[in-house]
């Protein structure tokens, strides 16, 4: 039977997938019938919406049907944030398509095989580099659903080198999104919420440099043992079956040999080389870019399509061919977009009942008599519950900060503790939730299924949560500051 180029989502995988999120779909419509309606008062705050801390009030249950937590999926195409949902669809079958041009047509091979030979084929060396650039782009400028196109790449590095999927997206996109969570200059949630808490602008960065550096040390050393461990015995890897059309494409090509490619590969390559250099350059550019940063999603996607088409074209693959790719790059990752739709419909289910803001004033009434130290840990849980319902940094800190700040002053929780234990529980979860579109969105572009990938990251969750906890109350300890 033909191989199919590029990402496909199995049937096993959507399956599964979609029996999680109507579960999760039906709790939250369930919520709305057990817990009390309620809302806050919003006031305007620098053109955005913040929450009046004092304004909570009880208020009469919507009108909201059971059966509408069933339609909330197709609902939410004309909500608030429809936008950003239609441009998220675009984005990953824009990157989808390309990736299977440039799949079938042998150009990734040859991209990966110059950045080997730029390290004279030295693996694990590599493998922290590209970890460590990858955290960077999270911690310093804040990226996440951005990097998506560069995950597949990173996938198929990861078979040449002798490993799995599972590498591959550590690397990546799990490595940007411990980048995100441990932040030191993250525009999104460090530089959000430090200005509703009235904290000088990315101040307080002598310990997040530490946190940072111990995360990625953890991240490190979970990454090498792993690898190590499927280099030596790759039937251990839980992907092992699901990855052998992978490894059987990209561990027999001869990835350090110069002269083992088509010249016409190398053009091609160069000129993908070059649009990932602009990439790149969006990513770098777009948090000192306010016009750049609003449209960086659709321009990096749309940069990863003509970059993967032209490559093909000039590889010599041939126009129907492309176009044929193309479409079955678009089939294979369109079975996304429903399971994208179903994980923010719970949001809006929940925001539809009228009992998010219950939920967080029912959450920030516990800091009454709590300790320092208890406070900032609620802090953290409380991130982590709201991080659930909605997935954007600064959305939340819109929403959280303005209720927090306060309680913290009260319980002699410093702010600059309470903005850490915030971006804590705000990004580490990104990357477990089912309800995260893009965890939804990268799992598709590999053969991990869901439950595969929590199994493979529970012991490196339980490590940063432990880690985390540990420099929370350090800084607890230290009164963390400068207030």
């Amino acid at each position: 039977m033909e191989t199919k180029s590029g990402a496909q989502i199995s049937r096993k995988a959507f399956v599964q997938s979609v029996a999680i999120l109507l579960a999760l779909m039906t709790i939250a419509g369930l919520l709305t019938l057990l817990v009390p309606a309620g809302s806050y008062a919003r006031v305007e705050m620098e053109g955005r919406e913040v929450v009046d801390p004092a304004s909570f009030q009880y208020t009469a249950r919507p009108a909201y049907p059971i059966w509408r937590w069933f339609t909330a999926p197709i609902e939410v195409l004309w909500s608030p944030d429809s936008l950003t949902i239609i441009v998220v669809g675009l984005f990953i079958l824009m990157v989808g398509s390309a990736f299977a041009v440039l799949d079938a047509s042998g150009i990734l091979r040859a991209v990966l095989g110059r950045v080997v030979r730029a390290l004279g084929g030295r693996k694990y060396l590599l493998l922290l580099i590209v970890t460590f650039l990858f955290m960077s782009l999270g911690a310093f400028f804040g990226l996440f659903e951005e990097v998506v196109p560069l995950v597949p790449v990173m996938i198929g590095l990861s078979y040449s080198m002798g490993w799995d999927s599972l590498v591959g997206l550590g690397m990546s996109i799990l490595a940007t999104n411990l980048g995100f969570s441990a932040a030191i200059t993250n525009p999104f949630t460090i530089g959000v919420a430090q200005r509703i808490a009235g904290l000088p602008l990315f101040s307080g960065a002598w310990l997040r440099v530490p946190i940072l550096l111990a995360v990625y040390a953890v991240l490190s050393i979970f990454l090498v043992r792993y690898a190590r461990r499927i280099e030596r015995d790759p039937a251990r890897s839980p992907v092992f079956a699901e990855d052998r059309a992978g490894r059987q494409k990209y561990g027999g090509f001869d990835l350090t040999a110069p002269g083992s490619q088509d010249p016409r590969l190398g053009r091609a390559a160069t000129w993908f080389l070059a649009f990932f250099a602009l990439i790149v350059l969006v990513l770098v550019a777009g948090p000192f870019v306010p016009a750049l940063s609003d449209f960086a999603l659709p321009i990096v996607g749309l940069l990863f399509l003509v970059g993967g088409v032209g490559a093909g074209l000039i590889s010599g693959f041939g126009g129907r061919k492309v176009l044929k790719t193309l479409w079955e790059g678009i089939l294979g990752i369109a079975p996304g977009i429903p399971l994208i739709l179903m994980a923010v419909s719970i949001k809006h289910i929940v925001a539809q009942g009228g009992i998010l803001d219950t939920i967080l004033y029912a959450a920030s009434q516990l800091f009454a008599n709590a300790s320092p130290f208890l406070a900032a840990l609620m802090v953290y849980v409380l991130a982590l519950a709201i991080e659930f319902f909605i997935g954007s940094g600064s959305a939340k800190a819109f929403l959280m900060m303005p209720i927090l700040v306060p309680l913290a002053d009260l319980v002699g929780v410093t702010r600059q503790v309470t903005v850490t234990a915030y971006c804590f529980g705000d990004g580490f979860s990104n990357m477990a939730y089912p309800t995260s579109p893009v965890l939804l969105i990268c799992l598709g572009l590999t053969v991990v299924t869901y439950a595969k990938w929590m199994r493979w990251t529970l012991k490196l969750w339980l490590w940063v949560l432990l880690l985390t906890v540990i420099f929370l109350g350090l800084a607890v300890a230290i009164g963390y500051g400068p207030f």
